[in-house]
């Protein structure tokens, strides 16, 4: 297992008012860094038939950060069902050598659906092996 960390260098518009991370840019980070990773390392086919649609987010926000600081998304897996996936998603300040001191814990449940019906399907073969020799659980 290597794990994974996707780099998210925040933006001058991820700021709110009040001169910090806007709430709804961490969701971003973790969905943008899980499909990432789906996309390179596991082969997922976002114009293909089988895609992953969100069931259920929730982040726990434990400290704050604000542009221009470079952030990372840790990307682990919490379970792996037949049809879905929960990640276990960790917003670190760059460079960060664990998850020690985070700045917002996260979770995503994706289930996999045929494109057409919209109905759950067993989570792809590609996807399933590269989850399970590639990402650390937690």
């Amino acid at each position: 297992m290597t794990g994974y960390r996707h780099a998210f260098p925040l933006r001058w518009n991820d700021n709110d008012q009040y001169g910090h991370m806007n709430n709804v840019v961490y969701y971003e980070a973790m969905d943008t860094a899980v499909n990432t990773w789906m996309i390179r390392y596991a082969g997922l086919d976002v114009a293909g038939p089988v895609i992953g649609v969100a069931r259920a987010t929730s982040c726990e926000f434990l400290a704050s950060a604000s542009f221009p600081e470079p952030l990372e998304v840790d990307v682990a897996v919490a379970r792996l069902g037949s049809t879905s996936i929960t990640w276990d998603l960790a917003i670190l300040r760059e460079g960060a050598p664990d998850r020690s001191a985070p700045l917002a814990l996260g979770k995503f449940t994706h289930v996999f659906v045929d494109r057409e019906s919209n109905r759950p399907v067993p989570i792809p073969e590609r996807i399933r092996t590269a989850v399970t020799e590639r990402l650390e659980w937690r």
